[in-house]
């Protein structure tokens, strides 16, 4: 292949692999930006999202052909409605009671994260059961005891949890004992799942006989680029866009003015969320989707938001193309290919011609290139660094 067409090729596959860091890095850039919460369980959100892809693909599969091509949309807008379902209750539940102490949202979100990579492994009806008896006695003790007793003992909610928690395990309990395999048996297990690019999304656009742009990361592109647009659209033009940026700016101030922070925190949390699930959505489309998923993603998300300047998205837009495009060049050994002609040049390039000493390469760049902006390459200003 010629260096140009070489160069070309390996650009365009970087950029693919940038809208999908983008994808991910959107919803932390927003998260941290706003309320300066250190979400270790983001690439479990993504995780969560490609699951949601694989269950909603196999349901359209029981429908048969045609309908089984069109599974993308709705698997999306599911991938979205999940995890930013889940965003808020861990919001609502965890994130609320830790605002101001970055340490401790890092340890409590890498606890979740744990958690969420287990019951992938392990969830089934018994321990489905289980918990929807326990939520449904919790939460709705928790409303009858809120309308009886407005100033109830905080003793109370230990023992309701307690209570609970006992009954949705026995519920589990009896269940697995009554049927068995038929309810213990766990929906996706340990090992990694597939799913299928529908017809119209398989092959690509030739530009020649050597060059072919595959129709999946087109598609990722795209979608990349309207999720952009949305976000962009909803932050700008929307009344509750212009509460979160003006939460951003200066959260007190905000608040004597009447602006509901704590909603205003809920929604960017769970709208955070749910764009990780699109985001896990498109990674199903570029490989197998596993437990352990969202960890191959986290580092390289958080890098994107440091480089590009905390809660920035114009930052996070050229730090992901940026660090995508990188990483391919050298991982590809398409930067060693094109030094072949220099000697000297094109040994060096070829000890990082591998993933792995690939993002080794990267965070060496990564860390001088902190030491001459600390604050990314669009740095905050004004009141927001104040806060």
């Amino acid at each position: 292949m010629e260096p140009l067409l070489q160069l070309f090729d390996g650009t365009f596959n970087g950029i693919s692999t940038g809208a999908v860091l983008l994808l991910a890095a959107l919803g932390l850039t927003i998260v941290f930006g706003l309320m300066g919460v250190i979400n270790m369980a983001h690439g479990e959100l993504m995780m969560l999202g490609a699951y949601s892809t694989f269950v909603v693909q196999n349901g359209f599969k029981l429908l048969g052909n045609p309908w089984k091509e069109f599974y993308v949309l709705p698997a999306l807008v599911v991938a979205f409605v999940v995890t930013a379902l889940f965003g808020l209750l861990l919001e609502r539940s965890v994130i609320r009671f830790l605002y101001g102490r970055p340490l401790e949202t890092l340890l409590a979100t890498w606890g979740v994260s744990l958690i969420l990579q287990q019951f992938v492994r392990s969830v089934n009806w018994v321990m489905i059961a289980g918990l929807g008896v326990f939520s449904l006695l919790f939460f709705g003790g928790m409303a009858v005891l809120k309308r009886s007793m407005p100033r109830f003992p905080r003793g109370a909610i230990t023992v309701l949890f307690s209570l609970s928690a006992t009954i949705g395990v026995l519920t589990g309990v009896l269940l697995g004992k009554q049927f068995r395999l038929a309810v213990t048996k766990p929906w996706f297990g340990a090992q990694n799942v597939d799913v299928t690019a529908p017809e119209w999304l398989r092959g690509g656009l030739a530009l020649s006989n050597l060059v072919q742009l595959p129709y999946t990361r087109l598609f990722i592109i795209a979608l990349t680029s309207l999720c952009l647009v949305c976000i962009f659209w909803f932050l700008q033009r929307s009344v509750w866009g212009l509460r979160i940026r003006a939460v951003t700016q200066n959260r007190s101030m905000s608040a004597c003015l009447g602006i509901p922070t704590d909603r205003v925190d809920a929604l960017t949390f769970a709208l955070g969320s749910g764009l990780a699930g699109i985001a896990g959505c498109a990674v199903s489309f570029l490989g197998s989707v596993g437990p352990n998923t969202g960890q191959n993603y986290i580092v390289d998300t958080f890098m994107v938001v440091v480089v590009g300047g905390v809660g920035k998205l114009v930052g996070s837009i050229v730090a992901a193309l940026g660090i995508g495009t990188i990483s391919y060049l050298l991982g590809s050994g398409t930067l060693a290919n094109l030094m072949q002609p220099i000697p000297g040049l094109f040994e060096f390039f070829t000890i990082f011609a591998n993933t792995s000493m690939a993002k080794v390469m990267l965070f060496v760049l990564i860390v001088a290139f902190l030491q001459y902006r600390p604050a990314g390459l669009f740095p905050q200003k004004g009141r927001t660094v104040e806060n």
